[in-house]
Formats: structure tokens, C-alpha cells, sequence
């Protein structure tokens, strides 16, 4: 299913956010322009969450608001969604204030990608197949 444009934005940011989930794996592939070390990907994945996934998080969370009313499993969904968002963000502030860093990298890589992968295959195209194209134009607005 093709992304309807008012999501667009978020699918975009995915992107480089599965590249960061991809990274922070144990036995990742270097990236080149990544940083290699665990203290170097540790310092990396702060830096994304305080100046893109944070922001994406509450951009997320205002459209789940708009549209958490056309469905009951979008309604459902949206309260998983924005727990995992408090999970995720518990993990990215401890980055640096825990011992087994390699193994919370590692958990933080696995859950942001299965968070995104759940927000793409399975919210997305319930937001687009239950929100009226009124809803969709508001979220639209909301995030341009």
C-alpha cells in the first residue's frame, strides 16, 4: 500500500531510524560514517533521540490523538505505540548510566526496529484504509 502523504513524513524518518536500530544491533556491519565503538554508538543514538526521534515520538503521538477515533484496533494500537515510545525513551536517556552496554544497545536496536516495523506494516495502513480523507488532510496539516 502506497503511503498516503499526510504519513509520508514519518515513513521518512523511519528510514534513518532503522538504519540507527540496524547500527545498535550486536554483529551489526560497519556503516560508513557511523561511528564502530559501543561508547561511539551509545553517543550517536543520543544524539538522534534528542534532536529527531524525540520530536518524531511527539509527532507521532498528535496524530494517534487525530485519529486513535476512526477505529478500535487503531484506538488499541495507539496506546501500545505510545507505551513503546516511553519504553524506547527509557532506554535512549540510560545509554550512559549502565553497565552491559553492548547488551542495552543491542535490546534498544531490536525494539526500535520492531516498534518502527509495527507502525509501518501494521498502524499506517490502518490509518489509511478507517481515517476519512478529512482526518488524513488534518494530519496532513499537523505535520507540514
Amino acid at each position: 500500500m502506497k503511503r498516503h502523504e499526510a504519513l509520508a513524513p514519518l515513513s521518512r524518518e523511519h528510514h534513518g531510524t532503522l538504519i540507527l536500530a540496524q547500527l545498535l544491533k550486536k554483529g551489526a556491519p560497519v556503516y560508513k560514517g557511523l561511528p564502530d565503538s559501543d561508547a561511539g554508538k551509545a553517543s550517536y543514538a543520543e544524539q538522534q533521540f534528542k534532536e529527531i526521534i524525540k520530536r518524531h515520538f511527539q509527532d507521532e503521538e498528535l496524530v494517534l490523538q487525530k485519529v486513535k477515533h476512526c477505529n478500535a484496533a487503531i484506538s488499541s494500537l495507539s496506546d501500545e505505540i505510545i507505551n513503546e515510545h516511553r519504553q524506547l525513551a527509557a532506554l535512549f536517556l540510560s545509554l550512559n548510566k549502565t553497565a552491559g552496554l553492548a547488551d542495552v544497545l543491542n535490546e534498544l536496536g531490536i525494539m526500535l526496529e520492531a516498534h518502527i516495523r509495527k507502525e509501518e506494516r501494521v498502524l499506517f495502513p490502518l490509518i489509511q484504509s478507517h481515517c476519512s480523507e478529512e482526518d488524513l488532510q488534518q494530519v496532513y496539516v499537523l505535520l507540514h
